[in-house]
C-alpha cells in the first residue's frame, strides 16, 4: 500500500503549516490559549476560510477531504503549532451528523465548516473513567419531545460552543451500550449551565449541568437507544485526530531538542557530539517514526466496516502515542537541561500538551484494556 501523500494533502500540509507559522506563533499562541476564551474566533475564521475544517469532511458532507489521512494532515499542522481552535468539537460532531443525521440536522455541518458554529461533544461524566458505554445522564420522554438531566465533565472548549451533542440514557444499566440516545442541544437552552475553565496545556474545557432541559423531538440523532455505534464512531475520528495531533508535536520537539544538541556546547564542543545524548537522541527518532507507522495504520483503516479492526488499530496508536508522547516530553526536557522547563521555551508547552493528549479519549491503560477485549471479541 502507497502511504505517500497525495499532492492535495501536501498542498494542505504546506499552506497549514505556513499559516500556523506565520499568524499562530508562539507568543501569539499563548496569549490565545491561555487568555479568558482559550480560542480566538478570529483566527478559527480564518482557519476555515483556507479549507482547514473542510479538509475534515468528505464532499458527500460539503467538505472536500474526509479520509483518514486528510484528519491526520490537518492534526499533525495543528499539533506542530499546538493549535488550541475547536477543530476536534467540529471533528467529532459533524462525524456524528454526518452518519446519523437527518437532512435537517446535517445543514449543521456546512455551519461548522464555515466556521460560524463552534460545536462540542458532552460525553464524559465524572465517574465514567474513558467507558463509552457508561453514561447516567439521563433523558425522559416530555410533551413533544425530551427531558434532559445530568452533568458532563471536561467538555472542550464547552464554555464557547453554540451546540452540543449530549449523550444520554433513554433505557438500560447505566453501562449498557443498549439504551444510549445522542442529542443535539443548543448551549444557551433553558437549563444548560456551563461552568469553564482553562487547561493546563492551554484552551478550555467546561462542566455542563443539565437541568431538566426541555428539548424537541428533532433534538435526537438517530434511533432512540441505538446511539452507540454513532458515539464510537465519532470518538474513533477523535482518537486518530488526536493521535496525529500529538504526532506534530513530537516533530516539534524532536526538531527543538536536535537544534539544542546541535548549539549548545559544553567544554568548548556541541553537547550533541557526546555519545551519550546522540544514543539518546537516535532512540528517540526511531520511537517517533513508531508513532508516524501507529498514525499511519489508524489512518488507513479508519473508513473501514470492519468494526474489531478499526477499533483495535485506533486504540493501538493511542497506546503508542501514549507511551511514545510521555517519552518525547521527558526526553527532550532531559536533554534541554534545566532551561527545558521554563515557560518562554516552546518545548514545556509542547511537553504539557503530549502529556495530556494520553488522557484524552482515554488514556494508554484503557486503551491497551480496550485493544486485548476486542481481540478476545
Amino acid at each position: 500500500m502507497n502511504f505517500e501523500h497525495t499532492e492535495d494533502r501536501r498542498m494542505l500540509a504546506d499552506t497549514l503549516n505556513r499559516f500556523i507559522s506565520e499568524q499562530y506563533g508562539f507568543e501569539t499562541r499563548n496569549a490565545i490559549a491561555y487568555g479568558d476564551m482559550g480560542c480566538s474566533p478570529a483566527l478559527w475564521a480564518q482557519f476555515a476560510e483556507l479549507g482547514a475544517i473542510g479538509a475534515l469532511f468528505p464532499e458527500l458532507d460539503g467538505g472536500f477531504g474526509g479520509a483518514g489521512f486528510d484528519v491526520a494532515v490537518v492534526f499533525e499542522a495543528l499539533g506542530r503549532g499546538l493549535v488550541v481552535e475547536p477543530f476536534l468539537g467540529a471533528l467529532m460532531v459533524g462525524r456524528a451528523l454526518a452518519a446519523a443525521g437527518t437532512l435537517a440536522q446535517k445543514e449543521h455541518i456546512a455551519k461548522l465548516i464555515d466556521g460560524s458554529t463552534v460545536a462540542a461533544l458532552a460525553h464524559d461524566e465524572p465517574d465514567n473513567h474513558y467507558e463509552l458505554s457508561r453514561v447516567s445522564t439521563c433523558a425522559v420522554r416530555s410533551e413533544g419531545g425530551w427531558a434532559l438531566t445530568g452533568a458532563k465533565a471536561v467538555v472542550v472548549q464547552g464554555d464557547n460552543a453554540q451546540l452540543l451533542l449530549v449523550s444520554a440514557r433513554t433505557a438500560g444499566a447505566v453501562d449498557s451500550e443498549d439504551g444510549i440516545s445522542l442529542f443535539l442541544v443548543p448551549a444557551d437552552a433553558a437549563g444548560v449551565a456551563r461552568r469553564g475553565m482553562g487547561r493546563i496545556d492551554g484552551g478550555r474545557v467546561a462542566e455542563i449541568t443539565l437541568d431538566n432541559v426541555q428539548l424537541g423531538a428533532a433534538a435526537l440523532l438517530g434511533t432512540e437507544g441505538q446511539g452507540f455505534a454513532t458515539l464510537e464512531l465519532a470518538v474513533g475520528w477523535g482518537v486518530l485526530a488526536l493521535c496525529a495531533e500529538a504526532l506534530g508535536a513530537m516533530e516539534s520537539a524532536k526538531k527543538d531538542t536536535l537544534e539544542y544538541l546541535q548549539t549548545r556546547r559544553q567544554f568548548g564542543v556541541p553537547i550533541g557530539s557526546f555519545q551519550a545524548l546522540q544514543h539518546r537522541m537516535a532512540d528517540l527518532l526511531l520511537e517517533v517514526e513508531q508513532a508516524r507507522s501507529a498514525v499511519i495504520n489508524a489512518a488507513a483503516v479508519i473508513d473501514s466496516s470492519n468494526r474489531i479492526e478499526r477499533e483495535r488499530a485506533l486504540s493501538a496508536a493511542k497506546v503508542s502515542i501514549g507511551r511514545i508522547g510521555t517519552l518525547v516530553a521527558e526526553e527532550s526536557i532531559q536533554m534541554h537541561g534545566g532551561i527545558g522547563m521554563t515557560w518562554e521555551l516552546p518545548l514545556s508547552h509542547y511537553a504539557k500538551r503530549l502529556v495530556m493528549v494520553d488522557h484524552e479519549l482515554g488514556d494508554e491503560d484503557h486503551h491497551l484494556a480496550r485493544f486485548m477485549a476486542l481481540g478476545r471479541g
